[in-house]
Formats: structure tokens, C-alpha cells, sequence
């Protein structure tokens, strides 16, 4: 792997996140972002519009992108298919679940708990819900592929779910759970970012015990074993890492599409050879750069509007996966 993609990529990062941070309704020049993060003056509204709106949604981007991009890539070497993602596993799906019984369920289930914090929680308690399921299954179905169509099929019966409540629902509250579903890095404190960071650290914790056995893993698992490899072992902890990321990004951001599964892809583009080492490095900055990009677009610089997140990473990412079928002619591992 040529450092220069890391450079190139490592620069490209710090440029998108200035400017995300100088970009919106109105422009804040960069040396203003600065002095205004290094004010003593908390009342002035610029420094409140960068230390409280800009500059978490930027550092959320920068998570969202790395970690969705981080746990596609492990899905799809756990599974060997380069049609897994962050949610393979019906982890999103039971956070739609989850947000959908709170939203939905009011005029239904007969009950009103709506906050933005209730939101939350209900988002994180539907996809332990899930994990736990596929937890219980995983113990009696040894077989990959059919812990990977056990999850598909979670994420249909939550929505079929879905389909039920929203057909009962008024308009008021089918609006609020469809601006969920379109997802947002806005409106996030800095517990919330803490929260996420915490996440973070711990799984960086447990992608450091798991590299080596990742690129044994890709030749398959009967010779992982021969090496002397946990295979059941390594795929828990891969599914921790993945749940851990996927569960608490859509909990405070929403389901964000894409990012998981083509940022994998456009890294082994770049780097053909299959190394976890430096393969993981790569697909965190690249996860970044497009997720920065695709905030930038979404907030109509110079406008007072902005169009939702979900709905720019997928304009950007559908092309990006055809496009990658188009140059390798075949995905595979």
C-alpha cells in the first residue's frame, strides 16, 4: 500500500472538516473558527454556532463515516460476500423497530413518550433486542450463511412490523418517524458524541485482538482452523464490534445508507491486497471523507435549506457501487 493514499486521505479529512465547520447559511471564515473555539466569550452567537451545531455535527460525520465504513468491512469478511453491511445482521432494522413502536405506537399502543432522548433509547433497546435474538440463534446455527439469512429475515419481520403501525398511525407521527428514518448528524450534544466515542474506544479495543485472525479468515474457514484460529471466538467478537458500531450510529444519526457497504469496495480498489493492517486504516479515512462530503452537500451551502443525509450518501452511493461492479466486473474475496 502506497502512504500516500493515507496522506492524501489523512489531508482530504482535515479540508472537509474545516470546511464543514465554515460552510452552511451563512460563512465563517476559518480563521474565525479558531479564534472563536479559543474565545472566552461564550455569548457571541457565532461562537455558539461552532462549538454547538457545527463542530459536533463534523466530529459525528467523521464517526459515522469511520465506523460504518469499519463494520461493513467486517461483515463482509466475516461472510465473504461483498453484499454485507453494518446492518446484515437486522441490527438497524430493530432500531427502525424500536423508534417505530415510540413514534408510531402512540395512537396504536395508546401511549405519548415522544422526546428526542426517548427516541434514543428506544432506537439502542430495539437493536439490543435484536443482537440478543441473533445471539441466541448463533449458538445453534454454526453456519455463517445462515446466521446472514437469519438476519435478513429479522430486518423483513421488523419491517413488516413497520408496515403494520404506520398503517394505523396519523400523519403527524408517520411524519416524525420518516425524518428519522432519512437520518441526521445534527442535534447532537457533546454527551451524546461522548457516548459514541466510548463505543469507539472499545471497539478499537477488540479490532486490535482480531486483526491477525481477519486475513486468515478470508482464506477460509477450515484452514483458519488448521492455523490454530477460534473461529467461533473470532466471529462473536466480529459481531460485537459491528453491533456496537451499527447500533449506536443509528441510535443518535439514524439508519445511514451506503457508507458500509461501498467504502469497503473503493478501499480494496485501491488496495488490491487483502491486509486488515492497513486495510482498516484506509477504509476509517475514506469512511470519513465521503461521509464529510456527502454532509457538505446535504446542508445547501449558502442556503437556508438542507436535504436529509440518507438521501445524499445514497445519490452518491448507489452510482459508486455500480460503478465498482463496472471496473472489477465481479466482487469477490
Amino acid at each position: 500500500m502506497n502512504k500516500k493514499w493515507y496522506v492524501l486521505f489523512g489531508v482530504a479529512v482535515l479540508l472537509l472538516f474545516l470546511a464543514d465547520i465554515c460552510l452552511g447559511t451563512i460563512f465563517i471564515h476559518p480563521a474565525d473558527v479558531f479564534n472563536s473555539i479559543a474565545s472566552t466569550n461564550p455569548e457571541s452567537t457565532e461562537h455558539f454556532i461552532i462549538t454547538q451545531l457545527r463542530l459536533p455535527r463534523a466530529l459525528m460525520a467523521v464517526l459515522t463515516g469511520s465506523g460504518l465504513a469499519v463494520a461493513g468491512l467486517l461483515m463482509q469478511t466475516l461472510f465473504r460476500n461483498p453484499l454485507a453491511g453494518p446492518f446484515v445482521l437486522g441490527i438497524s432494522s430493530g432500531s427502525g423497530l424500536g423508534v417505530a413502536l415510540l413514534v408510531l405506537g402512540g395512537s396504536v399502543l395508546g401511549w405519548s413518550l415522544l422526546s428526542g432522548l426517548n427516541v434514543v433509547i428506544a432506537s439502542i433497546l430495539g437493536s439490543i433486542a435484536v443482537f440478543l435474538l441473533i445471539t441466541l440463534l448463533s449458538l445453534r446455527i454454526k453456519d455463517t450463511m445462515g446466521l446472514l439469512i437469519v438476519g435478513l429475515m429479522m430486518g423483513s419481520l421488523s419491517g413488516a412490523v413497520v408496515g403494520i403501525l404506520s398503517y394505523f398511525s396519523s400523519s403527524e407521527e408517520l411524519q416524525r418517524y420518516v425524518f428519522w428514518s432519512l437520518g441526521s448528524l445534527g442535534n447532537l450534544s457533546w454527551n451524546d458524541l461522548m457516548w459514541i466515542v466510548i463505543v469507539f474506544m472499545i471497539c478499537a479495543a477488540l479490532l486490535i485482538y482480531v486483526i491477525k485472525p481477519l486475513n486468515i479468515l478470508l482464506l477460509g474457514e477450515s484452514y483458519a482452523k488448521s492455523l490454530g484460529i477460534d473461529i467461533k471466538k473470532t466471529k462473536w467478537i466480529l459481531i460485537i464490534i459491528s453491533s456496537l458500531l451499527a447500533g449506536s450510529i443509528t441510535a443518535f444519526a439514524g439508519p445511514i445508507a451506503f457508507i458500509g457497504l461501498a467504502v469497503p469496495h473503493l478501499a480494496r480498489l485501491l488496495q488490491p491486497q487483502m491486509n486488515h493492517k492497513t486495510l482498516i486504516p484506509l477504509v476509517v479515512l475514506l469512511g470519513a471523507v465521503l461521509l464529510l462530503l456527502c454532509d457538505l452537500i446535504a446542508q445547501l451551502p449558502f442556503s437556508s435549506y438542507s436535504i436529509p443525509i440518507n438521501a445524499v450518501t445514497s445519490l452518491f452511493g448507489a452510482p459508486l457501487v455500480i460503478w465498482l461492479i463496472y471496473k472489477k466486473r465481479n466482487l469477490h474475496f
